[in-house]
């Protein structure tokens, strides 16, 4: 089977870009996902996402982790899939709207290499937690050079807390009003990532929530790139969360499995 992608990342975040409206792929695409994500012997990349047909939106994003699993949204992938649906005429319009497991998701690209989002309603948000669509641990650190992100990571994200399912974890310093730095430990990838979109979203409503940070936030990746995130905060509720950012195409190919 040889499969044609395009590779992009969306600050840092790297993905293979799939499209499945035909239909010809494999159903169960774990195992396709695993081999394609592979790193040593595949194409290499933080997460698969495929493009398929749609009865209710310009198209549905499926997203799933280096390790086969499916997840529900990931913030830097759909900013990269509205860029990627443009392109091969999934999407009519620079203005879009697409179905994702977290919901329907609205896009707009503002020039061609930003990319803005409006993020589902935050969940569950307190001063250590936020669900942007997945779930979020925050840890709120002084030194993020200093952090054990593997080990931490890992530990947090496999506790009782969150089981079964588990949990991403951002170790996250504000910088009081409006930046933020943050380094994410992912769930299924299972290892630091360079940045992370629904993390970005999780640091910043955690820190408006109960930090005194005010929105829009900026919020750093440990790769350099600069994520925006604003939405209003009022009477305890959040609406209207969005996230920009850059977005990039590396390059596209086929690949023989």
């Amino acid at each position: 089977m040889t499969v044609r992608f395009v590779k992009m990342h969306g600050a840092g975040n790297d993905f293979v870009m799939i499209d499945d409206r035909v239909g010809e792929l494999p159903r169960r695409k774990g195992a396709l996902v695993a081999r394609i994500a592979s790193r040593p012997d595949g194409i290499g990349c933080e997460g698969v996402i495929f493009v398929q047909e749609s009865r209710r939106a310009d198209f549905r994003m499926r997203f799933f982790n280096p390790d086969g699993s499916e997840a529900e949204l990931c913030g830097n992938g759909a900013r990269c899939v509205a860029a990627f649906a443009r392109a091969i005429g999934a999407a009519r319009a620079d203005k879009m709207v697409f179905e994702t497991k977290a919901g329907k998701i609205a896009a707009e690209i503002i020039d061609g290499q930003t990319v803005k989002i409006a993020m589902p309603m935050p969940k569950a948000v307190g001063r250590d937690f936020a669900n942007t669509g997945v779930p979020h641990a925050v840890v709120v650190v002084d030194d993020l050079n200093d952090c054990d992100v593997a080990g931490m990571g890992r530990k947090i994200r496999y506790s009782k807390r969150f089981a079964p399912a588990g949990t991403n974890v951002d170790f996250v310093r504000y910088d009081k009003p409006s930046r933020a730095f943050i380094r994410t430990y992912e769930r299924g990838v299972e290892a630091e990532t360079f940045a992370c979109g629904t993390g970005s979203v999780a640091a910043a409503v955690v820190g408006v929530a109960a930090h005194g940070m005010k929105f829009p936030v900026t919020v750093e990746t440990c790769g350099g790139y600069k994520l925006t995130v604003d939405g209003t905060f009022v009477g305890g509720r959040f609406s209207n969360v969005t996230l920009a950012g850059p977005v990039k195409t590396v390059f596209q190919g086929s690949i023989d499995l």
